[in-house]
C-alpha cells in the first residue's frame, strides 16, 4: 500500500465541498478549573462552623438532661454567668492580674531560651557548656519544681512568674537552637564569597533563617505559658483567672468554671492570631503553602 502526498501549493477541499457531507458547527465548552466549580464559602464562615455545631450540641445535651447541671452547667448558664462576672468587675480584674503574670514570664523566657539558643546555635564552646544542661532540665516537668520555687522564692508573685517562665525558655531555645543549626551551609559560603564578616554572617544569612523555627517556638511558647498559668495560679492565689477557679471547684460552681477555661481559650487564641500575624509581616520573603 502506497501513500500519496499531494504536490504542494494544491488544494485541499473543505469538508463541506465533499459530496455528501455536511459541516456541523463544533460546540466548544471551555475548560473551567476544578478549584473554581466549587462553591467558595467564606473562610471565616468555615472556621466558625465547628465551634458553633459544638456549641449547639452542648446546648442539646443539657436541654435534654443528659448534662446535669452539676457535671456541667449550660451555654446559657454559663453565658448568664459571665454577664454578671463582667458587672461586677471581677471578671476583669482577673484577666488583668493573669495577663500580667503571662507577659511578665513570657518576656523573662523569651530573653532566657532567646539568648542561651544563640550562644548554643553560634558558638561551638557554646554549645558545649549549654545545650547538655538544657536539654537535662528540659526532660525534667516544670510542674513538679513548683515546691523548690514555693521554697526558693515564697509564695508571692515569683514563684508564679518562674513556673511561667521555666514553660516558655525550652521551646524556644529548642527551635531557635534548630533554626540556627539548619540553615543552608550554601548560603553561609555565598555569603562569605560576598566578603561578609561573621557579624554580617549572623545579622544577613543566619538570624533571617532562623526566623521560621523562632515564630514556631513562640507559638509553642504562647500555648505553654497559658498552661504553665493553670498550674501557677494554683500556688496560694488570691487573684487571677485560676483563683476564680479554685473558688468555684470549693462550690462545685462549673459555670464559673466553664467561664474561665473559655477566657483561657479566648487568650491562647488571641495569642496565636498575633504570632501568625507576625509571621506573615516579617516572612514575607517565604513563600508557602496555605492550602487548597
Amino acid at each position: 500500500m502506497s501513500i500519496s502526498h499531494a504536490p504542494p501549493g494544491s488544494h485541499k477541499p473543505d469538508i463541506s465541498e465533499i459530496p455528501g457531507s455536511e459541516a456541523t458547527p463544533v460546540d466548544l465548552e471551555p475548560i473551567v478549573p476544578t478549584s473554581s466549580r466549587r462553591t467558595r464559602v467564606p473562610r471565616w464562615l468555615r472556621r466558625t462552623t465547628g465551634p458553633l455545631l459544638l456549641l449547639a450540641l452542648w446546648q442539646l445535651l443539657s436541654s435534654t438532661g443528659v448534662l446535669t447541671a452539676d457535671a456541667l452547667a449550660s451555654p446559657g448558664r454559663v453565658a448568664q454567668v459571665a454577664g454578671d462576672l463582667v458587672a461586677d468587675g471581677s471578671l476583669a480584674d482577673a484577666m488583668t492580674t493573669s495577663l500580667q503574670r503571662v507577659a511578665s514570664g513570657l518576656l523573662l523566657g523569651t530573653l532566657i531560651g532567646t539568648g542561651l539558643a544563640l550562644v548554643s546555635g553560634l558558638f561551638r564552646i557554646g554549645e558545649d557548656l549549654v545545650d547538655a544542661p538544657v536539654q537535662m532540665l528540659r526532660t525534667v516537668p516544670f510542674v513538679g519544681l513548683i515546691p523548690l520555687f514555693i521554697i526558693w522564692f515564697g509564695i508571692g508573685e515569683a514563684p508564679k512568674i518562674a513556673i511561667i517562665t521555666l514553660g516558655v525558655t525550652f521551646p524556644l531555645y529548642l527551635n531557635v537552637y534548630a533554626g540556627i543549626r539548619g540553615v543552608d551551609a550554601q548560603l553561609i559560603e555565598a555569603g562569605e564569597s560576598l566578603g561578609l564578616s561573621r557579624w554580617g554572617l549572623v545579622r544577613h544569612v543566619i538570624l533571617p533563617g532562623a526566623l521560621p523555627g523562632a515564630m514556631t517556638g513562640l507559638r509553642y511558647s504562647l500555648g505553654i505559658a497559658w498552661l504553665a498559668l493553670v498550674f501557677a495560679e494554683q500556688v496560694n492565689a488570691d487573684s487571677g483567672i485560676g483563683f476564680l477557679m479554685v473558688q468555684a471547684r470549693d462550690f462545685l460552681g462549673t459555670d464559673v468554671i466553664v467561664v474561665c477555661l473559655i477566657v483561657y481559650a479566648f487568650f491562647g487564641l488571641l495569642a496565636d492570631f498575633i504570632v501568625r500575624t507576625l509571621e506573615r509581616l516579617l516572612l514575607q520573603w517565604r513563600p508557602t503553602f496555605t492550602g487548597r
